[in-house]
């Protein structure tokens, strides 16, 4: 199975970055094996709009079959979910290795809902026009 953790850095020892559109790296695990471990730069975490959209499609992309992230906004859940990808929820403040090692031990949950439209634009800072509002949707 190959599998995508959203990191704040290229290593087993980075974080899970809490955002998926907006988050500086994904790790890619092909087979669940640490050892084959490709950390490639996030294309979308510059992006004006529709950073969500193209982190997404770039996982797409890359035939994963599972996420782990912290939260998602609801058009990369909807391209994600479209896919037949799922979508796991990253307990905060863990390494990608631990992360990758309650994975295998079946400890995460799976995400079924998402966070507000622009969640990651303003965590970093940025305004966001046309948002849904609400705390989830």
């Amino acid at each position: 199975m190959k599998i995508c953790i959203t990191s704040n850095g290229s290593s087993l020892d980075s974080l899970v970055d809490a955002r998926f559109g907006r988050c500086p790296f994904f790790i890619f695990i092909d087979g669940e094996d640490e050892k084959k471990l490709n950390a490639v730069q996030n294309p979308g975490i510059n992006a004006l709009k529709g950073a969500g959209v193209q982190s997404a499609q770039t996982i797409v992309d890359q035939k994963v079959e599972a996420v782990i992230t912290g939260n998602i906004g609801p058009n990369s859940l909807e391209v994600l979910n479209s896919s037949g990808i799922k979508i796991f929820q990253a307990k905060p403040g863990t390494t990608i290795k631990d992360t990758l090692f309650d994975f295998k031990q079946n400890k995460l949950s799976e995400i079924a809902r998402s966070v507000e439209a622009g969640f990651g634009a303003r965590d970093r800072g940025e305004k966001m026009d046309g948002g849904m509002g609400g705390n989830e949707k």
